[in-house]
Parts: structure tokens; sequence; C-alpha cells
């Protein structure tokens, strides 16, 4: 099992906005769809960093990485961005699987959709972050992605949305980086499966909490930086 996440605050524009770190005492192996980090490889740290929802920067990757650099944080890692507070972060957890979701549903969309150019906040936002104990095939990776999203639209239905996610949504999942690999991450395979649970369990909790408050950081604050 890796380490919690460690809840951080950082100043920027003289707002105080908060953050989650993972710390990872050894290298893990990754795969993401973040815009910091993405890909498949190794993995020393997580940061998931709130912004206003009114965030317009056109460099996501450079920002966390200014965000990363002032944490100390070195080598290859993933970084994460999204408007609601991270501090309302949701674990679950099943069979060895551990996942953190922080659920903004304030722009909800369905993945298929018609051109539109309509301008919306997109800093929302579901962000996962989840550890399998086991080391999985690139291929297994990959497929443990597709599972967790599968499972976060299952409980986006659930909670009586008629969307997929939201426009920005990200998923990172880690694993040992040796060991013999399993070669499956479906929905039916034993690691999937788990994943699959957590995620739908982290999403339908956070979901329904986002629903029901302020829908973003930048609400609750009642400020917008």
């Amino acid at each position: 099992m890796i380490a919690e996440p460690v809840p951080g605050h950082r100043t920027e524009q003289g707002c105080d906005l908060p953050l989650l770190v993972w710390r990872l005492p050894e290298p893990v192996f990754a795969v993401s769809s973040a815009v910091l980090g993405g890909g498949l490889g190794p993995c020393h740290w997580i940061v998931n960093a709130t912004v206003p929802m009114s965030y317009d920067r056109d460099d996501p990757a450079a920002h966390l990485g200014e965000i990363a650099a002032g944490l100390d944080l070195t080598g290859p890692g993933v970084g994460l961005l999204t408007g609601v507070d991270v501090a309302d972060v949701v674990a679950a957890d099943d069979e060895g699987v551990r996942l953190w979701a922080t659920v903004g549903l304030s722009a909800p969309i369905q993945a298929a959709a018609a051109p539109t150019t309509e301008q919306g906040p997109y800093a929302g936002t579901v962000n996962l972050v989840a550890w399998v104990p086991q080391r999985l095939s690139d291929g297994a990776l990959v497929n443990a992605v597709a599972t967790i999203t599968e499972a976060k639209t299952q409980a986006i239905r659930e909670l009586g949305l008629a969307a997929t996610g939201t426009a920005t949504d990200a998923v990172v999942v880690l694993c040992p980086p040796n060991g013999p690999a399993a070669a499956y991450g479906g929905p039916r395979a034993p690691w999937g499966r788990r994943l699959a649970n957590a995620a739908f369990r982290a999403v339908l909790d956070g979901g329904a909490a986002n629903l029901a408050g302020p829908s973003s950081w930048s609400e609750r604050q009642n400020q917008d930086c």
C-alpha cells in the first residue's frame, strides 16, 4: 500500500489554494491521462491541486511543474488540476485496491455530442488516483483506465445525471514496478473488478456530496482568484 495523500496549501495571486500530495517512498509504475506526467512510466509523486473555476491558463502542464517545484518534488510525477476543494477527497478500498477521488460535477457532459461554441467552466473535474498492489502489464494498465472510467460513468448515471463525466477528467493507476504482471484490467478480471467497485463507490459518494453543496472551492470561499 502506498501512503495516503498529505493535504497542503499554496498561495497564488493572493489566494490560499488547497492541494494533495502523494510523496512515494519508492518509485512506482503508472499510467495516467493527466496533462503532466501522462502516459506510461515511473512515478515518484502525484499532486492534485485546486484551482478557481475561472481557471484559464493555457499552460496547465507548466503550471503544475511550478507547483511541483514549489513542493520540492523531483523526478517524474503526475500533476492534476480541479475546481473542487481537494480536501473533500473520498477514498475507497476493495481487496487490496485503494482509490482516491475528487469529484466535481458542475459541468457534466456527454462524451459524444454535437459540436458547440458554448464556453463554460471546465475546471470542475473528476480526478481518480488508484493503487493496485500487483504489477499490471502495460495493456492491463490501459484497460484499467477504461474500467475505472466506465465505473465513474456508471456512478454519474446513478446520481441522476445524463452525462459520462466532465471535459477535463483524469485517471491515474499506480502499481509496483516489478514482479509477475497481471495480464488483464477489464471489469471481470480480478484487479479490474476491484478497481471498478472502488471507483463506483468513491465517485458516487463524492458526487453526491458535490451536488448537495457548493460546487467549487471558489463558491465555498465566496471568492474567485
